[in-house]
């Protein structure tokens, strides 16, 4: 197995590691779109946290790694099979697929053999990477580059949680939840607006202006690269205390309530920026409990409004032709103004 570089040795980049542990804890986010120069560690995070991750207990045999204790997000195999016997369970890693710009649609939602259907009768299906993906994470790098069927197929399957792949009058259809990590440098292109709004949280990564964050991150992943092993043992601690953190806000995170204040607060933000839709207000909502679970806060508060704020709507709003200021300085000074600099 290739050695992951430890996520708690990532120097920096607090906000995109914030922003995929939110999604670790509530997969229902929407997954996590990072912008920003190359080489800032961003597919190196999402790598770094799956390997963080438990093991994830999947029923045995099955194509798509079903939740055995998800009995209505099981695929058709494993729900008839369930009404017979006691299905078998054993423990995988968390899936981290990447899908390259270059994929077919068929290698994504997976291939129906034709040929074999209508000479056997036999319904004969090779799983594409949704599959593969399902409770897991999807990673697109460069992501606004994406072809748009393409785009408009994870569109579809991310609003159902559901693949369903037809040809010729065959259907096979299978869960397909994942999060969905993208990844892009903004001058090479713009996302679609459909899909930029599907994503749950959008963080803006830069290169470190100062010498000494930039002498730390070569030290590190120099030393990571001369002895893997040997890295990786030194900051075995660290992330095995956020792993225990990340188990812990998983379990308490139905728990943690949302007060009135809370719900208005984030109404009044997202009225302020002029944000389309609910989409904000309930991101926002979600992404603050989650950051309060891993807090251990036992309610939503203002604080857990402000960190998440930006990253849960700055690519929400609307261009404004009176207003030259960033999208990001937008959420930063409507969030002063409401909460104090």
């Amino acid at each position: 197995m290739k050695p992951v570089f430890p996520f708690s040795a990532i120097v920096g980049q607090d906000e995109m590691k914030l922003a995929i542990l939110i999604a670790a804890v509530d997969p229902g986010i929407g997954g996590v779109l990072v912008f920003g120069d190359r080489g800032t560690g961003k597919s190196t995070a999402v790598r770094a946290l799956a390997s963080l991750l438990p093991p994830m207990r999947v029923v045995t045999g099955c194509r798509y790694h079903c939740d055995p204790a998800g009995n209505g997000s099981r695929c058709d195999e494993c729900q008839e099979r369930g009404k017979f016997k006691e299905l078998k369970t054993h423990l995988v890693p968390v899936p981290v697929v990447d899908m390259p710009l270059g994929a077919t649609e068929d290698r994504v939602v997976g291939a129906l053999d034709l040929e074999k259907a209508l000479a056997h009768g036999v319904k004969a299906y090779e799983p594409g990477l949704l599959a593969r993906a399902h409770r897991g994470f999807l990673y697109i790098d460069e992501v606004n580059l994406l072809e748009d069927h393409l785009v408009d197929l994870l569109l579809d399957v991310a609003a159902s949680g559901e693949n369903v792949v037809e040809r010729e009058g065959l259907s096979v259809r299978h869960p397909a939840r994942f999060v969905l990590v993208g990844t892009g440098n903004p001058e090479e292109g713009e996302l679609r607006p459909q899909l930029l709004d599907r994503f749950g949280l959008s963080v803006e990564v830069t290169t470190p202006g100062d010498i000494e964050t930039r002498i730390e991150v070569v030290r590190r992943r120099d030393e990571f690269e001369r002895d893997s092993t040997a890295f990786m043992m030194k900051w075995q601690k660290q992330d095995a205390k956020i792993r225990r953190k990340l188990v812990a806000a998983r379990a308490r995170l139905g728990a943690v309530a949302v007060p009135q204040s809370a719900r208005e607060h984030a109404a009044r933000l997202c009225m302020g920026l002029g944000t389309d839709g609910l989409r904000g207000e309930l991101t926002l909502i979600r992404a603050a409990r989650a950051v309060a679970s891993l807090d251990g806060a036992t309610e939503v508060g203002a604080l857990h409004l402000r960190r998440i704020a930006a990253s849960a709507l700055r690519h929400r709003l609307r261009r404004d032709p009176l207003d030259e200021a960033g999208s990001t300085v937008r959420v930063d000074r409507a969030v002063a103004e409401m909460f104090g600099a």
